[in-house]
């Protein structure tokens, strides 16, 4: 694949993305643009046995002191395609608010991760759209067989004279059964 193939594909990625919901002072125009490497031009057909989804719990803002102080944090997303030898298929990468409401999808169309590849998507500390209970839903798959991506958030911020930041990790989406009685 040329340099130019892949600039293109992330160049309409781009114009596909800033087509969403958006705040343009708080976001950058090519999400992706961090990850464009990591990118691949062919998308493979996506196996029915290799999918899942991926939630990952996050803060764009948290509450300290008497609950009145708000604290606004910078999030970015990472997506790591754990396999050495297979690409990982993105299908959705969406972001919702504390209340459940969708804020933004990042992706119209799947693309895929190179093996242990990254892809990061950034939310601006000033960008306070999810509030204090965010999240982002993960979609994946793979042709085959393909180790589970490891999907992490990492929230940092700061106030007066205090940093903060942590870590959240992604967490499968599984249905669970009601227990045999």
């Amino acid at each position: 694949m040329t340099t130019s193939c892949l600039r293109g594909l992330c160049c309409g990625l781009a114009l596909m993305i800033a087509a969403g919901t958006a705040v343009a002072q708080t976001r950058p125009a090519d999400p992706l643009a961090a990850s464009r490497a990591a990118l691949i031009e062919v998308v493979p057909a996506v196996a029915s046995a290799s999918k899942g989804e991926t939630y990952v719990p996050i803060h764009s803002s948290i509450r300290a002191g008497d609950g009145r102080t708000r604290i606004d944090l910078a999030v970015t997303l990472s997506i790591h395609n754990a396999s050495e030898t297979r690409p990982l298929v993105l299908t959705r990468i969406d972001y919702f608010d504390g209340a459940g409401r969708s804020v933004q999808s990042y992706l119209t169309q799947p693309v895929a991760v190179r093996p242990f590849g990254t892809v990061e998507i950034f939310v601006a500390k000033d960008d306070v759209r999810g509030g204090t209970g965010a999240n982002f839903v993960v979609g994946w798959g793979a042709e085959g067989d393909i180790a589970e991506p490891v999907i992490e958030a990492v929230m940092i911020g700061d106030f007066a004279n205090q940093s903060y930041s942590f870590v959240s990790l992604g967490r499968r989406i599984e249905t669970v059964a009601p227990a045999a009685r």
